[in-house]
Order: C-alpha cells, then structure tokens, then sequence
C-alpha cells in the first residue's frame, strides 16, 4: 500500500512538473534565443526578429508600430496580443517609458502627412505617425506621446485618427 502510493506521488509531481515547465516555457521559446543583432544606434541594439533593445532602460521595443491610427482600447489589444520575436508578454508601454525613448538629437521623416512629419527617435524604431498611445488613462480619456515634440497629451481614448500603437516587455 505504501509502496502505491509512492509510486502515485511521484506520478503526480512529474505531471505537475511537466505542466508547470510547458506552461512556463511559452513565454520565452526557441525563436528569440537565436536573434541576431542587425544593427546599432547609441543604446539601441536590432535584432532581426523585429525587435529593438535599449540597454539603458533594458526595455524591449517593437521595431515599428502597427502601421496606423488606432483607437486607445484596439492599441492596447494590439500591444497584449503582439507575439513578435517569441515573447508573449508585451504590453502597452507608459508614457514616461515613452518620453525615456524621445531624442531631439535624432530625426527622421515618417509617413505620416504630405511630406512626412518629423519623428525624435533612434531610426532602429519606425513610427508611421509621431503619436503613440500609453498605458494610463483617467475617466475616458487616455494617455498619450508625441515625437514629434516630446509632449505628454491626452484625447478621448475613442478617437482612431491621431496615435498608434508601440508594444514593449522587460528585456532579456
């Protein structure tokens, strides 16, 4: 009798153990361990599974936005359900990790308007407009960054025709 139920103990921690690391290892796949570094701006490494590091913050940014304007709840979505570079836990950044990534020092052209509006930011994270949703929100409204002046706004977080969205996680 004991020897059965030892045999069922044990049968029992490896099934939880086997449960616990399967559940555990999604966070962190195969896909990511292999990036390789693309390119270097400052602080800033690429890697080519659409990713940027910033070594200062050890924040992990998304490469580019989503590519268009979107209302604060669709960014938020978009940021928890971003599955790029093997991580499943990304997030919508805050405005402060937001402002951390503005540089008047850099500036490159996005798509946005007839010719483009100025962005302030390394050129290893591509922004379609210079607007971007961040995480806080107060009654209806929403948080949310501009680079192309470095302001900390805020609009109703029903509006689709001004910012978009930038996923980032904790680094490696």
């Amino acid at each position: 009798m004991k020897k059965t139920l030892g045999k069922m103990v044990a049968a029992i921690v490896v099934l939880l153990l086997i449960a616990i690391f399967t559940c555990c290892s999604r966070l962190y796949t195969a896909e990511h361990t292999t990036a390789v570094e693309t390119a270097r701006d400052g602080r800033f490494i690429a890697y080519d599974n659409g990713t940027v590091l910033d070594t200062k913050t050890n924040l992990m940014w998304a490469a580019r936005d989503n590519g268009s304007v979107i209302n604060w709840a669709d960014a938020k979505y978009y940021c928890e359900n971003y599955r790029i570079g093997g991580y499943y836990d990304w997030r919508m950044p805050t405005r402060e990790e937001l402002a951390g990534l503005y540089d008047e020092a850099k500036t490159y052209k996005s798509d946005c308007g007839k010719d483009g509006n100025d962005v302030h930011l390394t050129k290893l994270i591509r922004l379609r407009c210079e607007w971007v949703w961040a995480s806080e929100t107060r009654d209806s409204q929403a948080a949310y960054f501009s680079f192309g002046n470095g302001l900390r706004l805020w609009d109703p977080q029903s509006i689709d025709f001004v910012s978009s969205a930038l996923p980032v996680r904790f680094g490696k």
